[in-house]
């Protein structure tokens, strides 16, 4: 009995399902203990300060930089070695990624037209690589490989747009000194890299640096792990079977941190944000324009960014459907692609100071989230696979 519970649990841990899974349970977690007895101490606990930093600061510029770092890491792999290493390949998930970047952020503005709030635009652009993923697993053989692929790849270049947005339009002033020291740690790790260098602690070494200017100079903190993850080298897999697995420094980093980004640092960082306290919460709070505007965006500018996207492409005869994938599959992956929870609420806390404004924008997350999620899940449960070639035009 106890090695079949332990081959549960290991089978568990191996799926693709499980950080979203993982992920779910700490947003729930949140939201019932910020409305339960334990509200005060949750809230209270979070501005804890250990050392420099707030324990929610820690969680957020420091914890979190190890996600992005994972984040970099996957950019890099996919476009230099992977989905995304070819032009024709990037065509179709590029575009819907920036068109579903795109919509849900002019949605948001036509919602909060004149309300001061429009810094928040970005909040409904970001989509959860885990939690969309998550969802899509557990239909199984219901979705063809090929749009899982494609779902991948545009969630990949969709945080690469989400990282450039934070590094532009959410940073706090900024300090020439530290933002010149940080350059230069980057220029040596970058040094590192061209000489050939195949040690990953003195890229980590160098990365710990690059964190604490970086964190200094007003650029927010996180950006630093993207840049680490540009700097860590990657060897082009070999075309054998016999290639052994994880033989780059960039493969080593990235197959150590899979379970624990997955499993500790993202749900840490949904219970720590994604609590919203609904005591003396009207009406109002859901029919606020950041709450109506992050909920449409995620739920309907998703939808019509990312399907507009793919209709344009593939009628005009630039690109075919995913391989096996119906029209109603990509309808249920475009809605998928509306769970924009971890890099949405990430967005939301850099966006807003006033916590009413962070509230009402995890309202709207927590919600278009839960509708985008669902209406794609029931879509793909149902809608048929195209046994059929994809036809052009």
């Amino acid at each position: 009995m106890r090695g079949r519970i332990q081959n549960t649990i290991r089978h568990f841990l191996d799926s693709e399902a499980a950080g979203g899974i993982i992920l779910m349970a700490a947003a729930a977690l949140a939201l019932i203990t910020a409305n339960s007895p334990l509200s005060a101490a949750y809230f209270d606990a979070l501005h804890i300060y250990l050392g420099p930093l707030s324990v929610q600061h820690w969680i957020n510029d420091a914890l979190m930089v190890v996600f992005f770092l994972m984040v970099g890491l996957e950019i890099k792999r996919e476009i230099v070695d992977g989905h995304l290493s070819s032009w024709p390949r990037r065509i179709l998930p590029g575009a819907a990624a920036v068109a579903g970047m795109g919509v849900p952020a002019l949605l948001y503005l036509l919602m909060t037209r004149d309300t001061g709030a429009a810094h928040g635009w970005a909040i409904p652009s970001a989509t959860d690589i885990a939690f969309a993923l998550g969802v899509l697993s557990l239909l199984g053989p219901r979705v063809p490989v090929s749009l899982k692929v494609f779902l991948a790849a545009l969630a990949i270049i969709d945080d690469l747009g989400a990282v450039i947005v934070i590094g532009i339009f959410y940073t706090d002033g900024i300090s020439p000194m530290d933002l010149g020291l940080a350059a230069l740690v980057l220029a040596g790790l970058i040094a590192l890299n061209r000489s050939g260098q195949m040690r990953l602690w003195p890229y980590l070494a160098l990365g710990a640096l690059l964190w604490f200017f970086t964190l200094r100079s007003g650029v927010h903190a996180t950006i630093a792990g993207v840049l680490l993850a540009l700097c860590v080298p990657l060897k082009r897999t070999p075309g054998t079977p016999e290639a052994a697995p994880h033989e780059s420094p960039l493969h080593r980093l990235e197959h150590a941190l899979i379970r624990p980004v997955a499993f500790v640092i993202v749900p840490i960082f949904g219970f720590a944000n994604a609590g919203v306290s609904f005591a003396g919460m009207g009406l109002e709070a859901l029919t606020a324009p950041v709450t109506l505007g992050v909920a449409l965006g995620l739920a309907v500018g998703k939808l019509i960014g990312i399907f507009g996207a793919v209709v344009l492409l593939v009628r005009s005869g630039l690109v075919d459907l995913p391989a096996g994938a119906s029209w109603m599959q990509v309808l249920g992956v475009a809605l998928l692609c509306g769970i924009g929870f971890t890099m949405s609420l990430f967005i939301s806390l850099l966006a807003f100071a006033d916590p009413q404004l962070q509230n009402e924008a995890k309202i709207g997350i927590l919600l278009g989230s839960f509708v985008a999620g669902l209406a794609g899940c029931v879509i793909l449960r149902f809608a048929k696979g195209d046994s059929a070639p994809a036809e052009r035009g």
